[in-house]
């Protein structure tokens, strides 16, 4: 059996490096902003992996069922296009994401 105190202290350990490794990058950002490579990659990596998780996600729920792969079209295009229309991702994100549990609940 684990000892409590060992436990406690991974766990603590644990939380530790998590808060670093996530105030790292906004601790490191005012010497990442000078240069231009990180702000190039800035622009580009989050629409590339955004790209890279909806194809992803897309091949495995049209491989899980494929008589329902039109929802999940019809979720991601709705998402596109408010996204294109108005520039707001919480909105396009809300909105088919909200549209997509309805797809699926009724059919």
């Amino acid at each position: 059996m684990i000892d409590a105190s060992y436990a406690i202290w991974a766990i603590v350990g644990m939380g530790a490096v998590t808060l670093a490794l996530r105030a790292l990058p906004f601790l490191a950002a005012p010497w990442l902003r000078r240069y231009p490579v990180i702000a190039r990659l800035g622009h580009f990596l989050p629409p590339a992996i955004m790209t890279l998780l909806l194809l992803d996600t897309l091949r495995g729920a049209s491989t899980a069922n494929p008589a329902s792969a039109w929802q999940e079209l019809l979720a991601v295009a709705v998402a596109l296009g408010l996204q294109w229309r108005w520039r707001r991702p919480l909105l396009s994100i809300a909105a088919a994401t909200l549209l997509y549990v309805v797809l699926r609940g009724s059919g």
